[in-house]
């Protein structure tokens, strides 16, 4: 199982949306996610709008692409593409470039 973590910046004026937003995603949002190989995903918020996001997958490009084949991140996508800061264009998942792992404590 890899581990994959990412940065995004979320929009200081967005930012209790944003966390509101993330009480209450959708069923559907959630379940495509398990199905297409997102586990133990998390997302921690910074006061200033640093989002960091944690998963653990086998094959994240794979994963990334069987999210973007369903109707429900389209649709998830384009709801949050507002709330975040120089995606330059793409949506918020094609922006997530993972970090380097450079020491995990086994």
């Amino acid at each position: 199982m890899r581990r994959v973590c990412f940065l995004l910046k979320v929009r200081q004026d967005r930012i209790e949306e944003y966390r509101e937003r993330h009480e209450a995603v959708w069923p559907e949002m959630r379940a495509a996610l398990a199905e297409t190989g997102w586990h133990n995903y998390s997302l921690f918020l910074r006061e200033d709008g640093l989002l960091v996001g944690y998963l653990e997958t086998e094959d994240f490009e794979a994963a990334q692409a069987a999210m973007a084949a369903t109707e429900v991140n389209a649709r998830w996508q384009a709801e949050m593409a507002p709330f975040f800061e120089a995606l330059d264009g793409a949506r918020p998942d094609e922006a997530m470039k993972p970090l380097t792992e450079v020491f995990h404590l086994a």
